[in-house]
């Protein structure tokens, strides 16, 4: 295993949609995923999808802390920004023995219409957090490191985590999502001027990756 070196926002990798994996049970998938891993760790985030290690095929991988695998959205909730989650940081919840997802050419399915606004990070645009609606319930299906297909459902932070690395698989970051970018603003600059909301739905209110 290697920690790989995260591309940022501007790389050529991470502005363009990415090619299907042809062979999921290829040992070279399987040893990128283990890079993959290790980098994610290393990050300190809670997913990471290939186009960010500079390798344009369709995969990603993520690893959802307990406390927040099965929440409705709060408003308050970090996708992968690097060392925001409060379990980890804690020392509560040891990353490296969480189960660990791996989505190969997933597909997404919104399940209805309602949306929710999140804040969230990237390793990719490192120490800046922005708020996004995502969609509050989800479907996605792919293929796992076996090559079987699988389908699952998901709501809250597990459809946000999924939705938030899924997009970069089509060369988009979540301030493309933004409806307004006057809430993408850098974390210490949070900390020092949070917004006039309630303190759940404040920048500076941490909670996952």
């Amino acid at each position: 295993m290697a920690v790989l070196k995260i591309a940022r926002m501007g790389n050529a990798t991470l502005r363009h949609p990415c090619q299907p994996v042809k062979d999921p049970t290829a040992p070279a998938i399987r040893a990128l995923v283990s890079d993959m891993v290790e980098t994610m760790l290393d990050a300190g985030g809670v997913g990471l999808a290939a186009p960010q290690v500079r390798v344009p095929l369709r995969l990603v991988i993520f690893q959802l802390p307990p406390s927040r695998a099965d929440i409705e959205d709060a408003g308050a909730d970090d996708v992968e920004g690097g060392h925001e989650d409060e379990d980890a940081a804690s020392g509560a919840t040891d990353p490296t023995t969480l189960p660990l997802h791996v989505l190969i050419n997933p597909v997404i399915t919104p399940l209805g219409e309602e949306t929710a606004l999140g804040w969230e990070g990237c390793l990719s645009l490192p120490r800046m957090r922005g708020l996004v609606p995502r969609y509050t319930h989800i479907r996605y299906s792919g293929v796992g490191l076996d090559g079987k297909p699988f389908e699952c459902e998901a709501k809250g932070f597990h459809a946000r985590v999924v939705q938030h690395e899924c997009d970069h698989l089509d060369g988009i970051l979540y301030p493309m999502r933004m409806t307004d970018l006057s809430l993408l603003g850098y974390n210490d600059e949070w900390a020092r001027h949070p917004l006039d909301a309630p303190a759940a739905d404040r920048p500076d209110a941490k909670a996952a990756e």
